[in-house]
């Protein structure tokens, strides 16, 4: 894998790049636990983000139950403590093909396009779990960070524009992540590290899912929200924040 010509659209796309000062917090061996709790819950966000979309936007009554059941058991033990990673294995496939309401003119593709991203998150949230359970971390659920909520509160209320919104946001969110993972890949254990090289191409094609579903539905040229909210994820990434999580902002100490 070409690692910087995947990354170059990324950096292109985001307005700044992770402080340092945070690649030095995330690298200290006692914040390892925070970012592999956080990043397990950040891929059953990344799930439950376009499974919301679906079933809000594109399912029939009887698909959104087949995509609840098929997201339950991870939101179980995230949530509940309940399952392992016995019970998890395999879990992240649907046993039928979700169709949209008839009334849907871009329901098919964006079926395609969340359904595989929801797939793979899980997958991902297994195999992070999977880490977490070699390292001897005891895994406890923990509050979101300000990231996602930051850019959400920006989204318009009136509709396709929040649809179109959401879809932005959830560009901002993969391509961040994948970022992220490629400025931490080097500072970590070696099967972390790998691990986390590993996930760079399916985040960078999440991200550009979203903009090319975003621009379908959208009348008009995205890029005014594109900028719009470039700007509000750069402040999130670059201003002091307390609380330090795997899309946290500055840390306010080292």
């Amino acid at each position: 894998m070409d690692v910087q010509s995947l990354l170059a659209p990324i950096y292109s796309f985001l307005k700044c790049p992770t402080p340092d000062s945070w690649i030095e917090s995330a690298c200290k061996p006692e914040n390892l636990a925070v970012i592999l709790r956080d990043h397990l819950l950040c891929e059953l966000k990344a799930s439950q983000s376009a499974a919301f979309l679906l079933k809000r936007y594109v399912l029939t009554d009887e698909a959104s139950k087949q995509l609840s059941d098929l997201v339950a058991p991870f939101e179980d033990f995230a949530y509940k403590g309940i399952g392992d990673l016995a019970t998890l294995k395999g879990k992240s496939n649907l046993s039928k093909l979700l169709r949209p309401k008839d009334s849907c003119s871009y329901g098919q593709d964006m079926i395609d396009k969340m359904v595989l991203l929801i797939r793979e998150e899980l997958h991902h949230f297994y195999q992070v779990l999977e880490i977490i359970d070699k390292n001897n971390i005891q895994y406890e659920p923990i509050p979101a960070s300000r990231y996602a909520k930051g850019m959400i509160k920006h989204v318009r209320t009136y509709e396709p524009e929040a649809l179109i919104d959401k879809l932005v946001i959830g560009a901002f969110i993969e391509a961040r992540s994948c970022e992220r993972f490629a400025k931490l890949a080097p500072h970590l254990a070696p099967d972390i590290g790998r691990f986390y090289v590993s996930l760079l191409r399916s985040e960078a094609r999440h991200y550009q899912d979203y903009l090319e579903l975003a621009q379908q539905i959208s009348k008009e040229d995205i890029k005014e929200r594109v900028d719009y909210f470039a700007d509000v994820e750069a402040d999130l990434i670059s201003s002091p924040d307390p609380d330090f999580k795997f899309h946290s902002g500055k840390p306010t100490f080292i």
